[in-house]
């Protein structure tokens, strides 16, 4: 036991480290390509900084156990909308833009709509739905292909040069020694909480929708914290909405074009938070445009009195 914890601070420390430099990298990435911050957080960062979820889930599907990798993607879907984006907003007031609004945000709700429809018909996600979830995702990336085409060409001259400005090269590696970092951090620390857990009697399905999502979650909250203490609000907002987005259509679509996926164990309480969570942040931001610190607060004491209400269970 002594020994998992032990691991469990590692992890966190690897992956916090691991987000500074993913964050510094694709910002550089950003301004050398010419695309807007927003663009680069809902495609790059946040495919990188979901790789623990794929790879949790992937692994609990071929172990039969369907249930943990529903419930991983979520309870990580819930703690990206809630405690990611509360979070941020606490850090600092987070300014959204007109396209989140009225596409990424809709889109994002859309396809958890379309899990939960699928989910609930038969108990059971057929290939066939996976299948439609992923040519569903490869539509996302080409929007997003074709959204980062319009930006360089709206872009009439290059960005005036920074000091300290690093390559392309330079913000390349930096992407990827940090998304290797939050990988293996993500790791370590997940099945070391797990064990931790499974040792208390927890049941797998909880473990997929607390732990393992909170666990899975934190390359997503280190990169959006840092990136929002850092300025780039869109890099952050974009993260958590791009991650949610690749965390079904991708993950859960793959997987279930692989292994048909049972799902028994999630309760209606599970959905209405995957639904209901992106509605409500939909509907705050679009009052002013902005989440502002008391508005995080508020979505952080949701996550909690959902984590309290699956642990009374």
């Amino acid at each position: 036991m002594v020994l998992e914890i032990i691991l469990i601070i590692v992890g966190i420390a690897v992956v916090l480290w691991g987000a500074d430099r993913f964050t510094d990298g694709a910002t550089g990435l950003a301004r050398r390509l010419k695309v807007s911050e927003l663009v680069i957080g809902l495609t790059v960062v946040a495919l990188g900084t979901s790789l623990p979820e794929f790879m949790v889930s992937f692994m609990s599907v071929l172990r039969g156990s369907s249930d943990m990798s529903v419930g991983n993607i979520i309870g990580s879907n819930v703690f990206n909308i809630l405690v990611i984006l509360g979070a941020s907003a606490i850090m600092r007031t987070m300014k959204v833009e007109k396209t989140l609004l009225r596409r990424d945000i809709p889109i994002c709700l859309a396809v958890s709509a379309l899990l939960y429809a699928f989910a609930v018909s038969e108990n059971l996600i057929t290939r066939w739905e996976g299948l439609f979830l992923v040519a569903f995702f490869c539509a996302y990336l080409y929007m997003a292909y074709r959204i980062a085409l319009k930006d360089r060409k709206d872009t009439a001259s290059p960005a005036p040069s920074q000091g300290g400005e690093k390559s392309l090269w330079w913000s390349l590696l930096l992407v990827l020694v940090g998304m290797a970092a939050l990988v293996i951090g993500g790791h370590v620390l997940v099945n070391n909480a797990a064990a931790v857990a499974r040792e208390w009697g927890v049941k797998e399905s909880v473990i997929g929708a607390t732990i393992l999502a909170g666990g899975t979650s934190l390359p997503e909250l280190a990169t959006s914290v840092i990136a929002a203490r850092k300025g780039s609000l869109g890099l952050a907002f974009g993260n958590v909405i791009g991650s949610n987005v690749f965390n079904i259509a991708f993950v859960i679509g793959t997987c279930s074009s692989i292994v048909p996926m049972a799902v028994t164990e999630i309760n209606q309480l599970d959905w209405l938070m995957l639904v209901d969570s992106c509605i409500f942040v939909w509907v705050v931001a679009f009052t002013r445009r902005e989440l502002c610190r008391w508005e995080g607060i508020l979505l952080v004491l949701c996550y909690l009195g959902y984590l309290v209400s699956l642990l009374m269970k």
